[in-house]
This record gives C-alpha cells, structure tokens and sequence, in this order.
C-alpha cells in the first residue's frame, strides 16, 4: 500500500528517457526532471607512463548543443576535428574548467585517486553550479551534488564528450611541448603513451622528469626498487578494472 501511495504522490519523480538528438538523451531527460544544468566530466592521460593526467568539466548551455553536433567521444576524432571542435566548445560552454595534474602527484596520490581528485575540482572549478553531474566509466564520491557514472560515458554523453575533447587537446599540446623540453623521446607523437618507440628512447635515454616513477617499466629502467605488488595490483584495479580475471592492458603500472 505504502508503495501504491507514494507512486501515485508522483515521488519519486521518474526520469523518462526518450530520444533525443545527437548524444543529448541523458541530460535531456535530467533537464526535463528538473536536475540541470548538466556537466560532463572526464580526463585524458590516465594510461601513459609518462606527462600529465588532465581532467575537465564542461557544463553547455542548451543552445550549444545544436551547435555541436559534431561531438563525439574524443578518441574516435582526428586531431584536427578536437581542434577545430575546441575553440567552439570553450565559447559556447556556460562554464567549463580543466585541471592538469602533474607526473610526481599522480605518482604521491596513485591513478585512481589522482584521477578522482582531478573531477572534484574541475567540478568545484566551474564558474556555474551544476545541477547534475554525469562522470565517464565510475562514481566520484566528494562532488557537492548529485551525479552519475555513465559507462562509455563519452560516446553517450554530449556534456562528457565536450570535456573529453578538451581534456584530450589540453593535454596533447602539453605533450606537444614537452617533446621540445626534453628532445629524443617523442613526446609529441606518442604523447607518452607506452609505445615501442617511446619504450626504446625510455631504455636508451633513461627517464626524464616528466615521467611517472610509479609505472613499473620507468621504475625498472631508472633502477628503482619496485613497489609492494599488492599496493601496485590494488592501485591498477582501482584505475581500470579486471578484465577477464586479467588487469587490463592499459592499467597503472602496467609498463
């Protein structure tokens, strides 16, 4: 009875979710529930060895999502369609904020608790209070209002798309720079990422300050005592999850 009674009272309220253009279907449906604005939080560098972790939020205006009907998860875009499609973002968003975290943070904090330290404040960074927060692939405990984990959240999400392009533009020109400060690596290239080229210059060179002390393959060419293999297993799960019994491939640490 209690149950009959409190749904014809319309509580809780339900958040219907029709379709709507491009990837508008979740903060449309938040926004007609009456919990906008939306922001869209994500990050870009959480898998390489070395460079920063960049973290944005990004809250749009609801005429801006006509305007960019081209969003879409940044990893699926050129490098030339982020860049076009960034300048667009940062002048149509009602407030957007991205926070860089540096190599030896991330390497104080682990991963995990670098990555969810860089979504608290991009949030708390805008200059618009949300009412509503959707984060891409997990919770993020400390965000002063409501907000959801959205799985693949960047090909669903208009507002997590936008912040993954500039997370992902914001860093890339990071990279881009750092690869004129410390020459023979590649940075600008592979921007850290653990690729075979990057993994030679690493051998030969050694590692320079911008790389992460707490993934494994850089502790190991720089000499390092390796970590506790429970504090290195733990962190890799916490930033990515098991994959078939298996930590991913691109986990912390992982080398």
């Amino acid at each position: 009875m209690g149950n009959r009674t409190a749904a014809s009272n319309g509580w809780p309220p339900r958040v219907v979710m029709r379709k709507a253009g491009g990837l508008r279907t979740l903060e449309a449906a938040l926004i007609r529930s009456g919990l906008g604005p939306v922001a869209g939080v994500d990050e870009a560098g959480r898998g390489p060895c070395a460079g920063p972790l960049v973290v944005a939020a990004c809250l749009l205006a609801p005429k801006a999502y006509d305007k960019l009907a081209g969003l879409d998860d940044s990893k699926k875009l050129t490098e030339a369609t982020r860049e076009e499609l960034y300048p667009v973002i940062t002048r149509l968003a009602l407030s957007w904020k991205v926070v860089v975290i540096p190599a030896w943070e991330i390497d104080s904090l682990g991963i995990h608790v670098a990555n969810i330290e860089g979504m608290r404040r991009a949030v708390a960074g805008l200059g618009h209070t949300p009412g509503y927060v959707l984060t891409d692939g997990f919770r993020v405990p400390g965000i002063p209002v409501p907000s959801l984990p959205v799985i693949g959240g960047d090909a669903a999400s208009a507002c997590i798309a936008a912040a993954s392009i500039l997370a992902k533009v914001t860093r890339d020109r990071i990279m881009v720079q750092m690869d004129q400060r410390f020459p023979g690596y590649g940075f600008a290239a592979h921007k850290g990422y653990n690729t075979p080229e990057h993994t030679a210059a690493l051998n030969a060179l050694g590692p320079c300050s911008e790389h992460r002390r707490s993934w494994r393959n850089v502790r190991e060419t720089a000499g390092l005592r390796p970590l506790d293999p429970a504090v290195e297993y733990a962190d890799a799960v916490l930033a990515d999850g098991l994959e078939d019994g298996r930590v991913a491939t691109d986990a912390a640490h992982a080398g």
